[in-house]
Order: structure tokens, then sequence, then C-alpha cells
């Protein structure tokens, strides 16, 4: 698959470096000189310009990538990048930082695929870390979110799906993937499920049930 990162941060130089180790092109976009040098240095396209500006992200190949992730501190360049995204028929994934309000995150959700808090995710981590380590401990994220990792069993509905064809409950989320035995990473739309796979899922407390139903066999 390829991909289109727009912001060569924390963030998306993360994510850049996760999508090329399993094997998906990827270009970075970035307006920073220093961290276009950088992203060329290990070992990554990357384009030198405005992530806002469709020209830019032409020149980046967005008319033949699968999916866009625009992950700089700026909204306005975010939501901006994903639309260009839209245009072309990708899927788009837009950073948003936790400062703003619900109506802000409402009116930017209609609009793209998925929305990511980095700060929420990597409060996520530390707690986790805090208490142990284990991936496996049912963490609160919010008031009403739960992070919890289930495994894919034999006889599972999710078996043989790909994660953009899982009918998971309204709010409910695939943070990371890993095969058996594999480290968890970032999921990819086009990932096929398998027996001995792990999910790590974000849901609402109250529909923590319904996503082990959708995911889990009724005997396990």
């Amino acid at each position: 698959m390829r991909f289109v990162i727009v912001g060569y941060g924390r963030v998306g130089s993360r994510t850049a470096q996760i999508v090329a180790e399993e094997g998906h092109e990827t270009v970075v976009v970035d307006d920073d000189l220093d961290r276009v040098k950088r992203a060329r240095e290990e070992g990554f396209e990357a384009i030198h310009g405005n992530g806002a500006d469709e020209a830019v992200l032409v020149d980046a190949g967005i008319d033949a990538a699968d999916a866009i992730g625009a992950f700089t501190p700026d909204l306005n360049v975010n939501f901006a990048a994903c639309m260009v995204g839209t245009h072309h028929g990708c899927r788009t994934v837009l950073r948003i930082d936790e400062d703003y309000r619900e109506e802000i995150y409402d009116r930017y959700a209609e609009d793209v695929d998925e929305i990511i808090y980095p700060e929420r995710l990597g409060a996520a981590g530390a707690k986790t870390a805090m208490l142990g380590g284990d991936f496996n401990v049912v963490t609160d994220l919010a008031t009403n979110l739960q992070l919890t990792v289930l495994e894919i069993v034999d006889g599972s509905p999710a078996v043989g799906k790909r994660m953009s064809e899982l009918e998971l409950p309204e709010g409910a989320r695939i943070y990371a993937h890993g095969r058996k035995r594999e480290p968890l990473t970032i999921p990819l739309p086009g990932t096929e499920l398998a027996v001995g796979d792990e999910v790590a899922v974000i849901t609402e407390t109250a529909r923590a049930d319904e996503v082990r139903e959708r995911l889990v066999p009724a005997t396990a």
C-alpha cells in the first residue's frame, strides 16, 4: 500500500517508521527543511512544502495513495490535507489535540475517516506501563473509555476479515494489531485477521461486552 504522511514530527515520524517496517511505501510531506532532510536520511521519499497545498500533495503522489495521515500540530493544515485526500479517493486520518472542545471534534469528525488524539493514546500507554507493562490490563482512558487486548481465536467471526471490514459498535476503534508472538503495531485497513492475532481495542465502557461478542466466539 502507499501512504502520504503530512508532518514529520513525533507522531508522523513514528507512524512512517512503523508503516515502512511493514513493507508499505511512504511519502513524507513537511514544510520544515530540517525535517525533510531527516526524513530523507532515514530512507523516506520526502517533499518540502505545505501539506494543505493540493499541488504539493499531488507531487507526493496523493492520486495513487491508499491513505493520508495528517499529523502536524496545526489542525487547519491537517484538515485541508485530509480534504485533498478525500478528493483523490484516499482514506483520511486527522490528528487533533485534546484541548479542542467537543463541538470542534464533531465538526471535523463528519468529514474524515478517523481522528487520533496523540495525547490520549500516549497517556494510555504510560498508564499501562505503570501498571506493570501488561497491555491486557483494562485501562481507563477517560471517564467512559477503556483499552483492552483481545486474541482472535478459532471460531471468531473476525477470522479472515480485513480491518476495514470489521463491524464494531459505534465509538469502538482498533488501536493496535499484532500477529501471533509479534509486537503490536498500528493496524492497516487491508490487514487480514488470522487465528492467534491480537488486537488492542478502544471502546466505550458500556459497549465493551458488545465489542467482545464481535471479535470472540461465544464459546471462548
